[in-house]
């Protein structure tokens, strides 16, 4: 009698993509990065493909092995893993090292692509958004950046995690042959750019009081002469700083200290 073929249903895979949803980070580790969250959320998969202890231990092993790559865009990698595995299990001859040769080719430009596009564009266009009610002191803003990046970024993981199950490991080395990937990147490079510009020129701060009096006139610092150079010059050249630090190696939240000291000081002795 001929056995029925191992079929994953749409509630396994889905039950997987939660896992890694909400776990892809809980034991990042500089050993293994993402491996330990890797295996997790393939549990469902496996349980569900083999049955013995040791098929089953073997394939968690077999994901154990070092991952790291951007968690939403990633997500295409486990889908493909997912269908490899469905065909493993189905007796076609996929070996252990063709799977982590596929998780290990795509972690790179998958990361690199979602970087440039959540934390290059996306992260930046809702914070923008949301600092402009925020500093009206509408609770909105917060609100709306929680709730549309948590389901920006659900929605972008459950549409790669699906779509590379069903088109497999072919259909993804072909988008990363042509050129659409490296279009993709540059434009959310310069968007990402553009609004972080837009941000620090709108929401940084930062005026000078000093005046100087020669003779009889008294010529404000700030009204008569930096604004008549360039509006917005002293927040330009705080926002030079801070990236300058940040280039040096200073840790944010060090230049965050750093920024709470100059401003109780320059407004102490009234130069802000």
């Amino acid at each position: 009698m001929e056995s029925r073929p191992k079929k994953l249903t749409k509630g396994d895979i889905v039950k997987s993509m939660l896992l890694w949803q909400f776990f892809s980070h809980a034991n990042y580790n500089y050993e293994r990065l993402q491996a330990t969250a890797f295996a997790q959320c393939m549990g469902p998969v496996i349980k569900k493909l083999y049955q013995t202890k040791e098929e089953i231990s073997a394939a968690l092993k077999r994901h154990l092995v070092f991952f790291n790559t951007e968690p939403d865009f990633g997500a295409v990698i486990h889908g493909i893993t997912i269908a490899m595995e469905e065909e493993r299990a189905n007796g076609a001859p996929i070996t252990d090292e063709a799977i982590n040769s596929v998780k290990t080719g795509l972690m790179g430009p998958l990361a690199g692509i979602g970087d440039t596009i959540v934390q290059g564009a996306l992260i930046p266009i809702l914070l923008a958004l949301g600092i402009s009610f925020g500093v009206q002191g509408n609770v909105f803003g917060p609100i709306m950046f929680a709730l549309v990046l948590t389901c920006c970024l659900v929605g972008i993981t459950y549409s790669m995690w699906m779509q590379g199950y069903k088109l497999g490991r072919v259909a993804v080395e072909k988008l990363l042959e042509g050129g659409i990937v490296k279009d993709i990147i540059a434009a959310a490079g310069v968007l990402g750019c553009t609004v972080i510009g837009a941000l620090a020129g709108k929401f940084v701060t930062l005026t000078t009081p000093l005046t100087v009096t020669i003779g009889k006139t008294v010529v404000k610092i700030q009204a008569d002469l930096l604004d008549k150079l360039m509006p917005g010059l002293l927040p330009l050249g705080l926002t030079l700083l801070v990236f300058w630090l940040l280039k040096k190696g200073k840790s944010p939240i060090t230049i965050m200290v750093y920024l709470m000291i100059f401003g109780a000081v320059g407004s102490f002795i009234k130069i802000f």
